[in-house]
């Protein structure tokens, strides 16, 4: 299934399968757990109740790629790049009308989920990669890639580090041909941003992406795009800082979405980054199942960072009253990654997101950062300095004792 391709071309033999599983009567019967591969080849423990969802879904996938080829048919290709002049004398209002319908339609398509075989293609569209691109030579990867080779820096040592850990098991990335393909993209990556190099959980991202796009320079691009222009700055610099004040503004907003549970965790003393903060690096690839993590990632790339904010609060929203049983911190994190991981039908966690949470605007968001900025910098400064006060310490020589004459 996943012979040798050429050095920068993804397998085409992996695409998303499409086939229903069926379990057999013996296996309904005693409902016990059975292993089976998902939409992007990775294996899935569940029941018999998850295979239903699962059949569900793909269903539902199949009937939201024909409403999509329906409107290419009546719109044309590409309909939601840019909008269809229909004659010459059509005015500018009447165009920028069409514009915002396009934009309308559009929004509540990739809400309902793009078809897995168009995500390659509107994915670098909506997203703004196919624009970045465009600013440089055609073979900018593949000279990347080239001038790179061979080189070794703390972060190509990181990337090859991870490179095993990364998605275990999975028949494509997990063999030497996926891990080559993984380490071409980090590294070229880590070259063109020097100042963001590599963290850990890119390498989760970058999976997931080349499973996507049909080649690595698309999933190079992506990539580049999402830590550019679709995340919030410095998110994936060595100190985090970034990062840090997305989980300042999480917590904030917790207690204005979900004040009954925010004041319950406050009560138990526990901080929601425990589990967050692994949700925003890696952009959920590693708590939820594949298609609801690649409909989650429909809608970043043509909303933004806001997203991910509307996906984490709905993840604690639909275990509220589980969640407010609690006593225990363990029991906390047991269920939200038992939710997480078994959050197979990608509608569940969305509806939540987006029709019952109340509005979430970017500029509110930013408004936030903003706010919670300064004390985070404050904060990692203050860290710093204690670590250098040690180091120093550590560095300096012992003074023996000066014996009498």
């Amino acid at each position: 299934m996943f012979g040798t391709q050429s050095r920068r071309e993804i397998s085409h033999e992996f695409q998303p399968s499409m086939q229903y599983w069926k379990p057999s009567i013996h296996t309904r019967r005693a409902n016990i757990v059975v292993k089976f591969q998902d939409l992007y080849g990775f294996t899935v423990e569940g029941n018999v109740d998850d295979v239903n969802v699962l059949n569900e879904v793909r269903e539902k996938v199949r009937q939201q790629g024909r409403v999509w080829w329906a409107l290419e048919a009546s719109k044309g290709a590409n309909w939601y790049l840019q909008p269809q002049i229909s004659s010459i004398s059509e005015s500018v209002a009447s165009l920028k009308l069409s514009s915002v319908a396009n934009s309308i339609v559009l929004k509540r398509l990739i809400r309902k989920g793009i078809p897995p075989i168009l995500r390659p293609k509107v994915w670098l569209s909506v997203s703004g990669a196919v624009k970045k691109r465009s600013t440089v030579p055609e073979s900018y990867y593949n000279d990347l890639i080239s001038a790179v080779e061979g080189k070794t820096t703390p972060a190509t040592r990181q990337i090859d580090h991870d490179l095993p850990r990364t998605f275990p098991g999975h028949p494509w990335l997990d063999t030497p041909e996926g891990h080559a393909s993984l380490r071409r993209v980090l590294v070229g990556y880590s070259f063109r941003d020097s100042h963001v190099g590599y963290c850990q959980g890119l390498n989760y991202v970058a999976a997931m992406l080349l499973l996507v796009m049909k080649t690595e320079e698309d999933a190079f691009w992506m990539l580049a795009v999402l830590l550019e222009n679709v995340l919030v700055n410095d998110c994936y610099t060595p100190n985090l800082s970034g990062c840090h004040v997305e989980q300042r503004v999480f917590q904030d907003m917790l207690a204005k979405k979900c004040p009954r549970i925010a004041a319950h965790l406050e009560d138990m003393e526990f901080d929601v980054s425990l589990v967050a903060t692994e949700w925003f690096l890696c952009l959920f690839s590693k708590s939820l199942p594949s298609e609801t993590t690649m409909r989650v990632w429909d809608v970043l790339f043509y909303e933004g960072a806001k997203v991910l904010f509307h996906v984490a609060l709905a993840i604690f929203r639909v275990k509220e009253e589980e969640l407010l049983m609690t006593s225990q911190i363990g029991d906390i994190i047991s269920i939200l990654q038992r939710t997480t991981h078994h959050l197979y039908d990608p509608d569940d966690l969305l509806t939540v997101a987006f029709d019952k949470l109340g509005s979430m605007t970017t500029n509110a968001i930013t408004k936030e950062r903003k706010k919670q900025e300064p004390a985070v910098m404050a904060e990692l400064d203050q860290r710093l300095r204690r670590l250098n006060s040690i180091k120093v310490d550590d560095e300096s020589p012992s003074v023996s004792p000066v014996a009498p004459r």
